[in-house]
């Protein structure tokens, strides 16, 4: 099957996601010879119209894993704001080193309902964003190779789908198989050091005296819940992605919240092992 174009689409808010999902567009769009495009939804102006896509066209669909799914903040977006009409499409996911759960298999459930055709998945680690100390400094060399070997097997793929004649339609595959529980379950429940619940759904980031009001923070913030009047205060929902801490060239943005540093501290006990990607035909 010949390809019109690529596009590359995500929610990335500390920025890894967008840089799978760029690398994997590229490498499609480039065997190709196609242009490809980029579509951002990670700030609330990139939410704001309903992107259609149709047939030859192939869609390299990520967000991050949260709490093992796709961020319930975000998941309505994901739902209501891309329009397949029968466009291919890979969903990708990236993790901090814990477990993907169910959020491939959720995205590609959402990818299948609104009218796209799913040829291939993958769930990528990335350094989590609450510790520097889990999959630090990933997606590394090595993972980055896997994910040009991906591209390429999905490309791959794609040149053998069977074109229709012309009045026929291509002979999609089925929605490729990919790991997790369908009807999707819950959401994963975060633990303590001490094993029991961690709740920390109140903690929002705090503002150090080095902060030198450049406005960085908020004008990254995908919930757009920092007040650009007064950038210490936190107006709105925040869902702990960290875009406000990595951005500060001050390193004036921190989370002090009790039970969400031991929730961090128990992941580093719990899962500093290096985890593996996993990619799926």
């Amino acid at each position: 099957m010949k390809l019109n174009s690529v596009a590359a689409v995500f929610f990335s808010p500390a920025g890894s996601t967008g840089k799978v999902v760029r690398e994997i567009a590229n490498v499609i769009a480039r065997r190709a010879d196609v242009p490809v495009r980029e579509i951002d939804f990670t700030l609330p102006e990139g939410r704001g119209e309903v992107r259609s896509f149709k047939a030859g066209e192939l869609v390299i669909f990520g967000t991050p894993v949260y709490a093992g799914r796709i961020p319930n903040k975000i998941l309505p977006a994901v739902q209501t704001l891309f329009e397949g009409n029968g466009a291919l499409a890979v969903p990708v996911v990236t993790f901090g080193n814990r477990s993907f759960d169910n959020a491939l298999i959720e995205l590609r459930i959402e990818l299948e309902e609104h009218g796209f055709h799913t040829i291939a998945g993958a769930a990528f680690v990335s350094e989590h964003v609450f510790s520097n100390k889990l999959a630090a400094g990933r997606p590394d060399e090595k993972d980055l190779q896997l994910i040009h070997r991906f591209a390429e097997d999905a490309a791959v793929k794609i040149e053998r789908i069977k074109e229709g004649d012309q009045d026929g339609m291509a002979e999609i595959p089925a929605p490729v198989a990919v790991k997790g529980i369908e009807p999707v379950p819950a959401y994963y429940r975060p633990l303590q050091e001490d094993g029991s619940p961690a709740n920390f759904l109140k903690a929002k980031p705090k503002t150090a005296d080095s902060c030198n009001d450049c406005g960085i923070c908020a004008r990254v913030c995908p919930m757009g819940s920092i007040s650009p009047e007064d950038f210490r205060t936190v107006t709105g929902i925040c869902i702990k992605c960290q875009a406000c801490v990595k951005s500060c060239p001050e390193h004036a943005k921190y989370f002090d919240d009790p039970v969400m540093l031991s929730h961090t501290r128990m992941l580093e006990q719990h899962y500093a092992r290096r985890a593996e990607n996993e990619v799926f035909f």
